[in-house]
């Protein structure tokens, strides 16, 4: 096996870190942000000048009653917003002082809230990070945990989303920061960290999950996160990558379902199409999720009771295997001659065809 590579610690205990559990949000230019703020610094600032100014009769500045200009206006909006309070220029009135209670003084609040906006933000986004992470824990269920965001992991997530799985139901785990923000910007929950680490598995509730892809870049990282993934969920389906053939034995002993050789699938591919190149070009087509021909695991449908598979071919489907209690009847051993409710058909067919 290959020399295992070290991967970055992610620092549980540090408070400072930031948190392992990471979901998509929108996000905006910092330009867009400051801009956001002065406005509406100015339209607070625009408001309360034009509402001192309407009763300058019930202000005195210094002992005179009445005759604020705007700028008087603007001045005492200003000082007042900013907490300054100078008292040269005050309400004597029921009415403005009403006005000062109920209307300035949340204007007040959310003048200053705007100019200590980049601490406000940080905790709000805490603290709705922290509520968002504590109810995606609760109900999370049945969904797909994808260990590791390169290639593969993209590729495989990609193709999960293209055959109807949603993308909040796919957890991405990775120990690149980097990478996770790319799966939170691709709409995926992403959690930083190293897979082969138990409390990194549970931050992405892996021992609820249906489906586990375990996409690492070296063989000996993908055994001992399969290893400790088949602990936390022994029921899950596991399909892992492995780049030397000759360690795929060790990843199915080690709890995966299934092993894909990823470099000599990918040699055997350019072979095929160095001598075919029309089923070299089928088979990329077939790989290719996004466009033409597909593979895809679907239940029959009620119309289909009593047809046989060789039926399905006159409607555009080739049936490669047709799945009964659990058994996978492939299409070479015509040993199902009849479709019965409960089987489930693994067929070839366009992609544009209703799912």
């Amino acid at each position: 096996m290959s020399r295992r590579r070290r991967f970055p610690a992610v620092d549980y205990a540090d408070p400072s870190a930031p948190p392992p559990l990471r979901f998509p949000e929108r996000r905006f230019s910092p330009i867009r942000n400051i801009g956001v703020r002065i406005a509406v610094a100015l339209a607070a600032l625009a408001f309360t000048t034009v509402i001192v100014y309407t009763e300058q009769g019930c202000y005195q500045d210094r002992g005179e009653i009445g005759g604020l200009s705007w700028i008087d206006s603007f001045y005492y909006a200003t000082v007042s917003l900013s907490t300054t309070g100078y008292g040269d220029i005050t309400p004597i009135c029921e009415s403005s002082r009403l006005v000062n209670a109920l209307v300035i003084t949340p204007l007040r609040f959310l003048f200053l809230i705007v100019l200590v906006g980049t601490t406000i933000e940080v905790l709000t986004r805490r603290t709705r990070e922290q509520v968002r992470s504590n109810r995606w824990r609760n109900r999370v269920k049945d969904h797909t945990v994808i260990i590791g965001y390169g290639v593969k992991g993209r590729a495989a997530a990609s193709s999960l989303r293209d055959s109807g799985t949603p993308a909040s139901d796919i957890v991405v785990v990775a120990s690149v920061k980097a990478a996770v923000d790319e799966a939170t910007r691709d709409g995926f929950v992403g959690v930083v960290g190293d897979g082969r680490r138990e409390e990194v598995l549970t931050d992405a509730a892996v021992q609820r999950a249906s489906r586990i892809v375990v996409a690492t870049d070296e063989d000996d990282t993908s055994i001992l996160v399969t290893l400790t993934a088949r602990r936390l969920a022994p029921d899950a389906v596991i399909v892992a990558a492995v780049r030397e053939s000759q360690n795929a034995d060790i990843l199915r002993q080690s709890g995966a379902n299934t092993v894909i050789p990823t470099a000599e699938s990918a040699g055997r591919l350019m072979g095929l199409s160095l001598v075919s190149s029309a089923a070299g070009e089928i088979m990329e087509d077939l790989l290719d999720s996004g466009r033409g021909l597909e593979v895809i695991e679907r239940d029959i449908t009620r119309t289909e009771l009593g047809l046989s598979p060789g039926d399905l071919d006159a409607r555009g489907q080739i049936v490669l295997a047709v799945i009964r209690a659990g058994v996978t009847h492939r299409f070479d051993t015509d040993s199902i001659s009849r479709l019965e409710s409960g089987d489930r058909l693994v067929v070839i067919r366009h992609n544009s065809d209703e799912r």
